[in-house]
């Protein structure tokens, strides 16, 4: 299935269930009125919206309107968890590669993540509004999923099954901003404002093949400013894969419907393949150049992100922003 949350004008924004190629969409209040009400009754809710989504695909219902991106919010547009990984350990060990620093070798066993605000998600066409340049505005190109109720303790065998939804993320980050807060010794914060998600959510099936031992094998593809940045693969060089993830989560504590995990930056080793953030394109030059030429984000920048299949049709919609300068 593919679902979306339009914006009604309240917080948790009209459930919606999309068509396959993303052209028709139709409200489902007798099933659920937002996308956290499905998730909460999942068990009991998806069957009933999986025959609506058949006849949707088939022509077969009323009421149906054409599906209009601009009129989403994130799927979830707020959330009751929303932690976000680093999976391509690549990626960090570039980074640090970059800076002189050592990798701890518990990075390759032991899955990095931070906690992420959760009460404000951007809509995946909305502007990114921040107040300053010189924060370092990057954007973070990923793939998150949401679970349902996910047991504390849930091995990684078991924790695919809890799996029910996948979606992309722009995690947006403010590079300049995070020195100073890894040296508090207490984590991200103000370097970590408000993510977006893309404007379609799909169950696991909906990627047929290319979803495989928990991970998506197909290419990522980001956009700055209309000139394509990278399209690294998603399921290669995933160190940890997304039921690791849920595991690792689950460790100390049980996971609510409605749990948000994020894969962090996707990033492959063949570097022809690009990247899917501002810092690891300044981090590959430091290492060949001694110094980052590419500038972090300006106002006025825009970025894209979206997935497309094996027929070059988008998945999940895109996530299309630009950012802007914010004014109190």
């Amino acid at each position: 299935m593919k679902l979306a949350s339009y914006n009604n004008g309240r917080r948790d924004g009209q459930l919606m269930l999309v068509s396959r190629d993303l052209t028709k969409t139709v409200a489902v209040p007798a099933i659920a009125h937002t996308m956290q009400q499905l998730l909460d009754g999942w068990d009991l809710l998806k069957p009933q919206l999986q025959e609506l989504y058949d006849a949707l695909n088939e022509g077969m219902l009323d009421n149906v309107q054409a599906f209009d991106e601009a009129k989403c919010l994130s799927p979830l547009p707020r959330a009751y968890q929303w932690a976000d990984g680093s999976a391509y350990v690549n990626h960090v060990e570039l980074v640090r590669k970059a800076r002189g620093a050592e990798m701890p070798e518990t990075f390759w066993t032991d899955p990095l993540f931070y906690q992420g605000g959760s009460d404000s998600f951007i809509a995946p066409k909305a502007d990114i509004p921040l107040a300053s340049e010189d924060w370092g505005i990057d954007f973070e190109s990923e793939i998150a999923i949401i679970t349902d109720d996910v047991p504390m303790g849930v091995s990684s065998d078991n924790a695919a099954k809890h799996i029910k939804l996948l979606m992309l993320v722009n995690d947006v980050s403010l590079r300049n901003l995070i020195p100073g807060e890894l040296a508090k010794g207490f984590g991200f914060f103000q370097s970590k404002p408000s993510s977006s998600f893309s404007p379609v959510a799909v169950t696991p099936d909906e990627l047929g093949a290319r979803w495989e031992d928990s991970k998506v094998h197909l290419p990522l593809i980001t956009h700055l400013n209309g000139e394509l940045f990278g399209r690294p693969n998603a399921g290669v060089d995933m160190t940890f894969n997304f039921s690791q993830l849920v595991s690792h989560v689950a460790k100390t504590r049980p996971l609510g419907a409605g749990a948000i995990i994020g894969s962090g930056t996707i990033s492959n080793y063949d570097r022809s393949a690009g990247s899917s953030c501002l810092a690891e394109k300044r981090m590959l030059e430091v290492i060949a150049e001694g110094k980052a030429t590419t500038p972090f984000m300006r106002f006025g920048d825009t970025v894209r992100i979206e997935m497309l299949d094996d027929n070059d049709v988008t998945i999940f919609g895109s996530i299309d922003q630009k950012v802007v300068e914010y004014k109190a």
